[in-house]
Formats: C-alpha cells, structure tokens, sequence
C-alpha cells in the first residue's frame, strides 16, 4: 500500500501548518517617517564633536578612535563587487552598506576575508532585497552600495570591538543590536 506523507497528519494540522500570517509591509508614510528618524540621529552624529574621555592614567590607545570613521565619507562600491574574479580571499575591513539617495547608513559589519564575506548566505543581503522592493513598490529612489574601510584591526576581537562601537554610534537599523530601537521592518 503506497501511502502520501500528508496522510500522517490531519486535515487540521495541514491547515494550521500551510496558512502563514500575511507579512505587513511598511506603508510609503511610516518607511518615510522610518527613513527620517534613523537619518536625523546619524546626520547628528555626523555634525556634533566626540566627547573627550579624561584619564586619570596613562591608557593604551585603542587600533582606531570609531569617531574619526565616517561611512559617508569612504568610496562607494557596488553590491555586487564580490562577484568581481579576485586573486585573493581579501583582507580584514570594516564594510558600511549605504543608501546613498537616503543619506542613510543601513549595516556595518567586519571581516577579515574581504572578498570573501558576501559571496555565501549574509542575512543583510537579503534585508536589502527587501528594503530594495519596498522602495520601488512605491516609486522611491534608493541607491544603495557598500564601502570598505581597510584600516582595520587584523586581530579578530579588536576589529570586533571597533564595529560594535560603530553599530552602537550610528545605530544602523539592519544590524540586530539597534533592532529594538528602529524595528525590524526587512528581516
């Protein structure tokens, strides 16, 4: 007797199993307003000087001060650059994936093989897919790229350290550390 894998459950199951709950997608006003509020905080950190820290003792500098890093500043690059041949797995960087038509710093991130961390499965990849058909189901302009800043730490942990002091300053909403305060709209 040749039996189907539904058989093992019922009708019931089936149903439950098969119906999701619709994703609710942004509406053009709330992934304005959205945009806005992550844009004035970042444009903020852009305009206003660092504090100075004061010790009482000498300390050992850390690799970089995360405030003299301005992913607006850096060169753009394509999303697709890893597609690019390389002749090599790449070195350590920090990355910024930004919206250049918003002014808006989506992602930082850290590797130490630069040409070879977007070539697998990276979740922000698929968050700016999304962020991507959201803004063209509504007609709006984005130009999203990425760019490297390779003045970063080679040690793992250090390079670690300076990203999320950098996650934690320009709170950059596709990175989960700041999806409490902006949402989780792509993910």
């Amino acid at each position: 007797m040749k039996t189907n894998q539904l058989d093992l459950f019922s009708p019931s199951e089936i149903d439950s199993a098969t119906s999701r709950t619709p994703v609710l997608l942004m509406d053009v006003k709330a992934l304005k307003k959205w945009k806005k509020q992550i844009s004035v905080h970042q444009q903020q950190v852009r305009t206003s000087k660092p504090a100075l820290q004061v010790a009482l003792f000498e300390v050992s500098p850390a690799h970089v001060s995360p405030d003299i890093i301005d992913p607006f500043e850096l060169e753009p690059c394509s999303l697709s650059f890893y597609r690019l041949p390389a002749d090599s797995p790449g070195q350590a960087c920090l990355y910024f994936v930004v919206d250049m038509a918003a002014d808006l710093l989506l992602y930082v991130g850290e590797t130490c093989k630069s040409n070879h961390r977007w070539k697998g499965i990276h979740d922000c990849k698929r968050y700016i897919e999304k962020y991507q058909d959201l803004h063209y189901q509504y007609g709006l302009k984005t130009a999203v790229n990425i760019a490297f800043w390779w003045d970063a730490p080679d040690s793992t942990k250090p390079r670690q350290n300076l990203e999320l002091k950098l996650i934690q300053k320009w709170k950059s909403p596709f990175n989960k550390e700041n999806w409490k305060l902006w949402g989780q709209p792509f993910g």
